[in-house]
């Protein structure tokens, strides 16, 4: 049994103009945290120089989903990280490849905070 799931979202050959723009990043974030089923709590972005890359973040009761652009690269990096499960961490990756326009993406999927592993310090 998990604590979580992180769902670590490799997105390549994306449209550049919209790894650039963080307006539209931060609303495609949001759509994702929404097709997710995720309780949106707050948000932080940043624009970065002189590739105006982007990194933001969208903090849910969940967890958290997180964007890093490369606009240079043509590459995003997108984290899903959720504990419990009732969010649906696919169709929030499905509008990010959709979004993002990438030509190809991977994902990997890993349980976090698995129970049997856990050291309590009691146990110490």
């Amino acid at each position: 049994m998990a604590l979580g799931k992180h769902v670590i979202v490799e997105l390549m050959d994306c449209d550049r103009q919209r790894l650039s723009d963080c307006d539209f990043l931060r609303t495609t974030l949001l759509s994702a945290c929404r097709a997710a089923g995720a309780t949106i709590l707050g948000d932080q972005f940043h624009v970065f120089s002189p590739y105006n890359g982007v990194s933001g973040v969208i903090i849910i009761a969940e967890s958290h989903l997180s964007v890093h652009t490369w606009p240079e690269y043509n590459y995003a990096a997108v984290d899903i990280f959720a504990c419990g499960n009732s969010l649906r961490p696919y169709e929030a990756v499905d509008v990010m490849v959709r979004e993002l326009r990438a030509k190809n993406h991977s994902v990997l999927e890993l349980d976090r905070g698995v129970i049997s592993t856990l050291v309590t310090q009691d146990e110490r």
